[in-house]
């Protein structure tokens, strides 16, 4: 039985047709806030008239941004869900829950409606990686209280592909039904990918052989990161396309089939703003060139019962609005989420994102797992890498290569240490591999 489906806006002819767009469909939303949406009422009662706003832009510019810290301070005070609902707490069928990485977790409710919204979203994530009802789609792992897989493993039963879960088994065992029923497209993290390859070596099953042809990744900058996904493309003999998307949030992001190494945002669904790093102002088009580097802010536009505007993601990101070749007429995250603001550290002259590193150490195809620490002492800044090697490598000379390759590419020394095999931990969602002390 299909579900039904509700369309998500259509596809604009330009970028002013679709920012009149936008701008209609806030308006109307900010109209139905009285009464309704106790946490935006107060947050927007001060805003001016945002009603008299010719255009997008200056509608933007007199509504206030939202950040976690309020919604999580809404949620301590109002508990357990907080204030920022458009419907009763009867009306909300599903729940979900945030890692708690960069803070207390947060609770998100969907109603019916705002629930078929995220799985539309996700309807262009699977157009955009070309799958279809004919694919048989496995997710390996629990997904636990986080929204994306959850939304993924929805929306391809929807859309009627055969949905294949491999939750509470071992990461053998997952390979094995995976290849058993045929399954041809793979969900998940970029971490765990590579250990489900790490895995495939150890149990002597030939992935490229397994009928896998498509692996969407998400949860980690990784399936962006260039040396990460030609590594996980090599080990599975399959292509690999990015998703982007947040419990609070939801889905908006995807890499299409023409142009690798960025990801539209889904803008008829979602308002893209970028705010500068050090002033935190807006940037926009008129302000110089693209593309713009900068903090990612998202109005959501269509999960209105749980809503978002103008939310500080703290995503670090480089939006261009370029035609890409595949026709649509969203824009790009070029290079997909570059890392977050707070991981972000000054080293040596240096603002680093681990991201970087990865970059530089996934070439070495015999470093099966790695490990960054960042150390701030008074003014002085280092890195130590740990790299765990695959069995029969030289430690010494690796740790040497890796070292110079940073040295080369990032214009600062590491340290580089090699540490037995199995030393490092695994992981089957996002993989935590960067620690920093003193910043």
């Amino acid at each position: 039985m299909r579900l039904s489906r509700p369309e998500i806006a259509p596809r604009p002819d330009s970028r002013s047709t679709l920012k009149a767009a936008q701008a209609d469909r806030l308006r109307r939303w900010l109209a139905s806030i009285p009464g309704k949406n106790a946490f935006y009422s107060k947050k927007l009662a001060s805003c001016g008239k945002w009603s008299a706003a010719s255009d997008l832009d200056g509608l933007l510019d007199l509504l206030p941004f939202t950040t976690k810290l309020e919604l999580e301070e809404d949620q301590a005070k109002n508990p357990p869900f907080g204030t920022n609902l458009g419907e009763p707490h009867e009306a909300y069928s599903r729940i979900h829950q945030t890692s708690g990485s960069t803070g207390v977790p947060l609770r998100w409710l969907d109603t019916p409606a705002s629930w078929a919204w995220v799985l539309s979203v996700w309807d262009e994530v699977y157009r955009g990686a070309g799958v279809t009802a004919q694919d048989r789609v496995f997710f390996p792992f629990s997904f636990g209280p986080f929204l994306g897989f959850w939304a993924g493993f929805d929306a391809a039963a929807r859309m009627g592909a055969l949905v294949v879960p491999g939750g509470g088994l071992s990461s053998a065992a997952r390979l094995r039904i995976a290849r058993d029923v045929g399954a041809t497209v793979l969900a998940a993290t970029p971490t765990y990918a590579l250990h489900l390859a790490e895995t495939a070596q150890a149990e002597g099953i030939d992935l490229p052989r397994s009928g896998i042809r498509a692996i969407i990744v998400a949860g980690e900058p990784g399936g962006s990161v260039a040396s990460t996904k030609r590594r996980i493309e090599t080990e599975w003999g399959a292509r690999v396309f990015d998703h982007c998307g947040m419990t609070e949030v939801g889905p908006f992001g995807f890499e299409c089939l023409e142009a690798p190494g960025g990801v539209h945002v889904v803008e008829s669904e979602f308002i893209v703003e970028v705010l500068d790093l050090r002033s935190g102002q807006v940037r926009r088009a008129s302000d110089g060139a693209e593309p713009l580097e900068g903090e990612l802010v998202l109005t959501n536009l269509g999960r209105t019962d749980s809503p978002l505007v103008r939310y500080r993601t703290g995503d670090v990101v480089r939006w261009s609005t370029a035609p890409c070749p595949c026709g649509r007429p969203w824009g790009r995250l070029l290079g997909g989420i570059l890392g977050r603001v707070d991981d972000m550290i000054f080293l040596r002259g240096n603002n680093l994102y681990p991201s970087a590193v990865e970059g530089v150490i996934r070439q070495f195809a015999d470093v099966m797992e790695f490990r960054i620490h960042a150390r701030k002492v008074g003014a002085m800044a280092e890195l130590e890498i740990e790299i765990e090697l695959r069995p029969g490598s030289d430690p010494d000379a690796l740790s040497s290569q890796v070292a110079g390759t940073i040295e080369r590419d990032l214009l600062f020394r590491a340290r580089v240490r090699a540490v037995p095999s199995g030393a490092l931990p695994r992981f089957e969602l996002k993989g935590q591999r960067f620690f920093k002390e003193g910043f």
